[in-house]
């Protein structure tokens, strides 16, 4: 989000639908609305609208430190119950309902009918499979994956999967002209890509608080303190590329490849969160806030991210 002003072409996208007003939702919301969109709402929820309203309200303060677009306001969008109704005359349609086969599948041929087919319909499902969200649309080749990373107003991250190629370069133009850092994945697979890296960290260590190796906090603290924060300006791929010194991935693969070996080979494989892990987790967690509430922890995310993303955004690279 947080990068330089977005380019305006001819014909771009002027007005987005936000199909699906939850917490995810909500932020996309407030994302198109700092690049200077007009946004339409739409969520069945009775208490839906008011709950956008406060999310944007939130935002907007951080989202103007990054820069917002010129002419931008967190007012100029309205909440249309009926989501038919809600993406008529919509440039782009973010759909962010739950994450259910059953609901996106009833959901997606009602927007799909009430569209001009070079409209794409992008939906936020984490997990779900792209080629299964088409199913009873008459245009199933514009539906795809495009996955933000929470909160979507902040994070750069889109990942595009699935759609046809008309519909995925559409989508790549739209997210880079309102900031984001869109990825494509060549082929789908469960859980996409990063939340399947996310996936397979958290396991390991769950795994390590469940064994007793180490508290909750220490087991975060080992990466807030430490690669994270390497991880917050390069991939694991380049980072390891630099620990080969001179002789970048080459070197760093004969020179430290074996004992990587060793430990892919000590790595855990739990295949379920056993109610001690759970317990164990969910214990940890609750002293390592230290009675910080969501929206006090939210708040501090949010600061250092924005924060984070506005030394990247001014470094030159």
């Amino acid at each position: 989000m947080p990068h330089a002003e977005p380019p305006s072409p001819p014909g771009a996208v002027r007005r987005v639908a936000v199909i699906g007003a939850g917490t995810i939702g909500a932020s996309w919301a407030a994302c198109f609305l700092s690049r200077g969109l007009e946004v339409v709402v739409s969520d069945p929820s009775p208490d839906a609208e008011s709950a956008v309203g406060r999310m944007i309200d939130a935002a907007w303060p951080v989202l103007q430190r990054l820069g917002a677009a010129p002419g931008a306001d967190p007012t100029r969008w309205r909440f249309e119950p009926d989501p038919a109704r809600a993406v008529e005359g919509a440039g782009f349609v973010q759909e962010s309902a739950p994450e259910r086969y059953a609901v996106k599948q009833a959901l997606l041929p009602r927007l799909d009918a009430a569209l001009p087919p070079e409209v794409v319909i992008a939906s936020s499902s984490s997990g779900l499979l792209a080629s299964r969200l088409g199913d009873g649309c008459r245009h199933p080749g514009r539906v795809l994956i495009g996955h933000p990373f929470n909160p979507p107003h902040l994070i750069p991250l889109v990942e595009i999967v699935g759609g046809d190629p008309a519909a995925r370069q559409a989508a790549l133009a739209f997210y880079r002209a309102v900031g984001k850092h869109p990825i494509l994945l060549n082929k789908e697979v469960p859980g996409h890509l990063a939340n399947r890296l996310q996936a397979a960290l958290w396991r390991e260590a769950a795994w390590l608080v469940d064994q007793g190796v180490a508290s909750v906090a220490d087991v975060d603290a080992a990466i807030s303190e430490g690669p994270g924060l390497r991880w917050a300006i390069m991939g694991p791929h380049l980072t390891f590329h630099l620990a080969g010194g001179r002789g970048g991935m080459e070197h760093f693969l004969s020179h430290l490849g074996p004992a990587l070996e060793s430990w892919w080979a000590d790595l855990s494989t739990p295949a379920h969160i056993t109610p001690a892990m759970a317990e164990a987790l969910t214990r940890g967690v609750a002293e390592e806030a230290a009675g910080r509430d969501i929206e006090t922890l939210e708040a501090r995310r949010d600061r250092l991210l924005a924060g984070l993303l506005a030394l990247r955004r001014d470094d030159p690279g």
